[in-house]
């Protein structure tokens, strides 16, 4: 069999046929499966780490990631804004030039509300860590570009339960401007191969939207989601000219027990290729399906996860991919979340209402880790596309605002990465309410990141229209992240700065307070003075 094609077959299963693949495995009875290598207890702040089996220096680890903080996301129209949205996010390195003065340039493009997943465009603002998990704390995007269409009449609409993704890549091939490439698939649909993939031009009211296009002869299954960049250098190695990664994991291990990774490079066939062309693809991880006798799974592999976004991770000399989702842990069966198992005579319903699926006795968000080389050894041809393992798995729940059960489903959603800067961002859905938060890592380059810490001084209360002076001290571990670094003020809507800090780490301001206000002094960090801290005071009149 062909390592793109995955045949449609009729299978019996305990005593059971059905040409559902969701059916097929473990339908009938519970499973029961080990997890990931098991969680380790948080260290140094930078989240919960699984033991790896090999600690090279060419790979990033969870222990370098460490957390800065979440934000927030506007409110916008109903049923087209942030609100039940989640599934598709990338950065754009030119978006928001206004940024670097809090140390986020770039802008995050995503999609809004499931049911029409429109596209908008949001500055990034600092993120801000709550310790009691409070979304009031936090800070909140604005928005650069409105919502719109970006499909713009393309493919089918609407589709049930769309599985969608973006990525950003510059200029290439033939192109004289970057593009926002985007996949849209349906949920369900066995055996369906595209077409699914297209890109636009970044100015969402003008989209000039191109495609669709299939991904060779594979499912949609393993295509019709998520997308990420490809380091150039790595795919000049191992892939020459593919330097864009789609792919999708559908629970229940219909087409492949695990994440996949599929190499494309639209541009390449043409400028845009024509509608309905099929592109050539590389397969880089693909397990087997679970309609395959003795197929090749992720290590731990539960019918029940759900794998919602990846990024590739660079950081000087070292480098991950990453998938981020849902792992169900413990036992996993097909029914009802109270352990009922869907099998003769089948229950009217689930009890209370509740969704008939895929099951665990435990859901945990998770980043699983992969070695880039393990997938330029599929590229070559040198390794089977199951063979890849993670070598290192992060768990996340304990940054995340809304997990509220044991048998909570959809953790977290897309990812996007800014690799100028080595900066993660990850959606939790329904966090805020409707709407997603966005969690914020950096990748540490040094190997340990710097304490850094910023105080702010200034007056409690001030007679109206009078200039206060505001001051305060940049610490730091690390005297070279202390003297002549740059400190911005914000007051309300103004920003005033840079003010450069003395020897010691010592900065100060002089600005007019006309009324109550809050004003908060930053520091962006840098490459080896990371991460950007800020603190604020508040100012009353009279």
């Amino acid at each position: 069999m062909g390592a793109d094609r995955i045949p449609h077959t009729t299978r019996c299963v305990i005593g059971l046929c059905s040409s559902l693949v969701v059916l097929v495995g473990c339908f009938g009875v519970a499973c029961s499966a080990t997890g990931p290598p098991s969680s380790a207890s948080a260290q140094s702040g930078r989240g919960i780490t699984a033991d790896a089996p090999r600690h090279p220096d060419d790979l990033v680890q969870p222990a370098d990631l460490a957390y800065l903080g979440a934000f927030r996301l506007p409110d916008g129209p109903p049923e087209i804004g942030w609100g039940w949205s989640g599934s598709a996010l990338t950065y754009y390195p030119d978006g928001d030039p206004r940024g670097a003065v809090d140390g986020y340039p770039g802008s995050l493009f995503g999609t809004g509300h499931d049911w029409n997943q429109w596209v908008s465009e949001v500055g990034i603002p600092e993120p801000v860590i709550s310790p009691g998990k409070n979304v009031n704390d936090l800070s909140t995007a604005t928005t650069l570009q409105g919502f719109s269409d970006i499909r713009n009449g393309l493919g089918e609409w609407p589709l049930e339960l769309p599985r969608v993704g973006l990525e950003y890549l510059p200029a290439l091939g033939g192109q004289t401007t970057g593009k926002l490439y985007f996949a849209w698939a349906p949920h369900m649909g066995e055996g369906e191969t595209g077409p699914t993939h297209g890109w636009s031009e970044l100015d969402l009211s003008n989209p000039r939207s191109a495609g669709l296009w299939r991904i060779g002869n594979y499912w949609n299954y393993v295509t019709g989601d998520y997308l990420f960049a490809i380091p150039e250098a790595w795919a000049d190695t191992y892939a020459p000219g593919q330097y864009l990664a789609t792919g999708r994991y559908r629970e229940g291990g219909q087409a492949a027990q695990g994440p996949s990774v599929i190499a494309i490079s639209p541009w390449n066939e043409g400028n845009p290729p024509r509608p309905n062309r099929t592109l050539p693809g590389v397969p880089l991880l693909l397990y087997g399906s679970v309609s395959e006798p003795d197929s090749h799974t992720l290590t731990g592999y539960q019918h029940s996860d759900e794998w919602s976004g990846a990024a590739w991770l660079t950081s000087g000399d070292r480098s991950a991919v990453v998938f981020v989702g849902t792992k169900g842990t413990g036992d996993n069966w097909y029914g009802c979340a109270d352990g009922t198992v869907w099998e003769p005579p089948y229950p009217p319903a689930c009890p209370d209402g509740g969704e008939r699926g895929w099951w665990s006795t435990r859901f945990v968000g998770q980043i699983l880790f992969y070695d880039p080389a393990d997938l330029g050894a599929v590229a070559r041809g040198t390794a089977p596309a199951w063979s890849p393992q993670p070598y290192a798995v992060m768990d996340i729940d304990p940054y995340l605002f809304h997990v509220t059960s044991r048998q909570q489903k959809f953790h977290v959603g897309a990812a996007a990465f800014d690799r100028a800067r080595g900066i993660l961002y990850v959606m939790e859905p329904f966090a805020d309410g409707d709407k997603p938060l966005v969690h914020v890592w950096t990748i540490d380059a040094s190997g340990s990141i710097t304490p850094t810490s910023l105080s702010i001084d200034a007056p409690g209360s001030v007679p109206e229209r009078t200039r206060a002076t505001i001051t305060g001290v940049l610490s730091s571990a690390d005297s070279a992240c202390v003297a002549h670094q740059e400190v911005f003020l914000r007051k309300g809507a103004a920003t005033i700065g840079p003010k450069y800090t003395d020897g010691s780490g010592g900065y100060s301001f002089r600005t007019k307070i006309n009324k109550r206000t809050i004003v908060q002094a930053t520091y962006a960090g840098g490459t080896s003075c990371r991460p950007s801290v800020s603190a604020k005071k508040t100012i009353r009149v009279g």
